[in-house]
């Protein structure tokens, strides 16, 4: 059944609330949403993967809700964006700050993990509409219009998300020492 397309998958779904058919659909779309979680939670996999388990519970719940103007993929990822943007909002106004209780990594020579380390880190400082719009665009390789669909924003709003957070991204990571971010 995974190699039928999104569509008739889609299809068997709505018409008979199948569940292997959207077991198909979440074994073609679990690891990568679950990738972009953890890439704009700062590495969070519990709230990466909460946030990914209930994209999907709402995914099948409001599966007949899906037109098909857009892909699939872009539709998992608004609600997994809005669940994230809901989640940021109520650990902001409980007055967590995301990331501040990691453990600092010591002794690490390898550069490459400083820097996806560092990367990561800065990216969290980066308002949340900024983080996901340049997750989308740098990892994920979406169009800026495939961004507005998921994120359902104007097209100005998400060049002006990525463009400011790549200019915050260069001033943080400007004179970049492993182990120098804080």
């Amino acid at each position: 059944m995974s190699e039928l397309s999104d569509q008739l998958l889609i299809q068997r779904v709505v018409a008979s609330q199948c569940h292997n058919a959207f077991a198909s659909l979440v074994k073609r779309y679990q690891s990568g949403l679950r990738y972009s979680l953890r890439q704009i939670t700062g590495g969070d996999e519990m709230l990466a993967d909460d946030i990914a388990q209930e994209t999907f519970i709402r995914a099948f719940k409001s599966i007949a809700n899906f037109k098909g103007h857009s892909k699939f993929s872009s539709w998992l990822y608004r609600i997994a964006y809005n669940l994230f943007v809901s989640q940021h909002r109520v650990a902001r106004n409980r007055e967590v700050t995301m990331g501040d209780d990691q453990p600092e990594q010591v002794g690490t020579t390898n550069e490459k993990i400083d820097l996806h380390r560092d990367l990561a880190r800065v990216m969290l400082k980066l308002p949340p509409q900024q983080r996901m719009a340049l997750h989308l665009n740098l990892h994920k390789q979406l169009t800026h219009q495939e961004i507005c669909t998921i994120m359902e924003i104007p097209l100005g709003s998400v060049k002006t998300a990525i463009n400011r957070g790549k200019k915050q991204l260069q001033e943080e990571l400007s004179s970049w020492k492993p182990g120098d971010v804080s």
